[in-house]
């Protein structure tokens, strides 16, 4: 209907997102002050631009972190959801990774060699996710290109195949996406003057007779994706599908990367992990390292051996892979931390009965209020939908965005003492989330989803 989004009246929306607006510039007048004072020698007032997506009228300054709670300069204690868009998954400074840092901070930052931990923590990440041989990145983003150089180089191919939709940070190959079943690049992007399509393909998610018949041209080095899509609204594979584009896969001779970045949260391994995944190279950023910018890459063995004979083989030069900060060793000091003491099965049992009981409460709100969205769930994951679900792929997903009501939830939330991630519905539960901050979070839920229906 015209005057409605998603049943919610256009008219009523506009007065809540006013009134919440208002509340929340009204009740932290600090933060505006110090915005409008130190602000301004920033682009566009902010640090990074992505902080402009946040829906508030102006940023809160954090003063601290601590479990799954901020605290900002007007003394507002907000119970964290976002936790960073994955980065502290594991809450804000877990005590053992602090403790590493301390420790590591009286011994030097970067060197460019090995430490102790640097092995360490290599024979634990073989032990959570398998035997790949692992390279260290500063991003998800560098790791992923650095993966696909590799899939170029021993595979011959020039392309990769990506999901309409798709999330992998920022690499420029991933940044296409389908119009009218074309491959495009994306609408929207800064300074982009080279044509992506020659070096990416886009599919559908849960489409495998798409996948096919791009991998039959035979131009394809890897798929890149990941094992749920995270980007806009959640989709789950369709029952099959991981299983049909790993056989795919083989059957080509593409390589299957999986980016495990924000799936992550499913559980002990990723999603890789739990559900027998078996992909020749693996990613995993953000929280890998309990929050301290870190992300992880490993080959196959078969992969890897590919890789050095093609290695032994090319001419002298730059590579053009490596930052010179990346493998430093207080990623590594955070690194064995974190996969030691802190992502353990006893934290995802945590996470994901605490996961559990927000999505059901969440889902109980929506069935009460009788409206046609959905909750999905990945492990720690959850995220409210504001359309009828499953959804399928990435053009559902996108139609499902429904950024203007999003926008004055997130406010009305944060007004009620609970942050979720600013560009899109998600919500994470960690090792340090109570019971009372998610029956709070549901109650707040509720109480806004009530004001908007009525």
């Amino acid at each position: 209907m015209a005057n409605t989004i998603t049943g919610v009246s256009k008219d009523r929306l506009k007065r809540i997102a006013e009134r919440e607006a208002q509340r929340f510039a009204t009740e932290r007048p600090l933060s505006a002050a110090a915005m409008i004072a130190g602000g301004g020698v920033f682009l566009n007032g902010v640090p990074m631009h992505w902080m402009s997506d946040w829906p508030m009228p102006h940023l809160p300054l954090i003063a601290k972190a601590q479990r799954a709670q901020l605290t900002d300069i007007d003394g507002y204690e907000i119970d964290d959801f976002c936790l960073g868009d994955t980065g502290s998954m594991f809450g804000h400074s877990p005590k053992p990774v602090a403790k590493a840092i301390r420790h590591q901070a009286q011994r030097g930052l970067t060197y460019m060699l090995p430490t102790e931990d640097a092995l360490e923590a290599g024979r634990l990440l073989t032990e959570r996710f398998g035997t790949f041989h692992w390279q260290i990145a500063t991003t998800a983003t560098d790791a992923n290109r650095f993966a696909l150089r590799v899939a170029r180089a021993v595979t011959g191919r020039p392309k990769v195949l990506v999901f309409n939709g798709c999330y992998h940070g920022t690499l420029d190959e991933t940044m296409v996406e389908l119009s009218n079943g074309q491959t495009i690049n994306r609408a929207g992007l800064i300074g982009q003057i080279q044509d992506l399509t020659r070096g990416a393909v886009a599919v559908e998610f849960n489409d495998l007779a798409a996948v096919k018949a791009a991998l039959a041209t035979g131009e394809i080095a890897a798929v890149l994706t990941e094992p749920v899509m995270t980007n806009c609204c959640m989709v789950l594979p369709e029952v099959g599908f991981l299983d049909g584009l790993r056989e795919l896969t083989c059957k080509h001779g593409t390589l299957l990367i999986i980016d495990e970045t924000h799936t992550l949260s499913t559980g002990l391994g990723g999603y890789t992990g739990v559900h027998g995944l078996q992909p020749d190279i693996l990613v995993v950023g953000k929280c890998i390292a309990g929050g301290m910018p870190t992300a992880v890459w490993g080959l196959s063995p078969d992969v890897a051996a590919r890789f050095k004979k093609y290695d032994e083989t090319r001419p002298a030069g730059h590579s053009g892979m490596g930052t010179t900060l990346s493998a430093n060793p207080m990623q590594f000091a955070c690194l064995r931390a974190t996969l030691a003491e802190v992502m353990t099965a006893k934290a995802y049992a945590h996470m994901n009965k605490g996961a559990t009981r927000l999505a059901t409460g969440l889902a109980s709100v929506i069935k009460t209020h009788k409206i046609s969205w959905h909750v999905v769930r990945v492990g720690a994951r959850v995220e409210f939908i504001s359309a009828k679900g499953p959804l399928k792929n990435g053009t559902e997903a996108h139609a499902a965005h429904q950024p203007v009501l999003e926008a004055a939830i997130h406010t009305a939330l944060l007004n009620r003492g609970c942050l979720i991630a600013p560009f899109h519905n998600m919500m994470l539960v960690s090792p340090a989330t109570t019971k009372h901050q998610i029956n709070r979070l549901i109650a707040a839920f509720d109480e806004i989803l009530t004001d908007l229906f009525g």
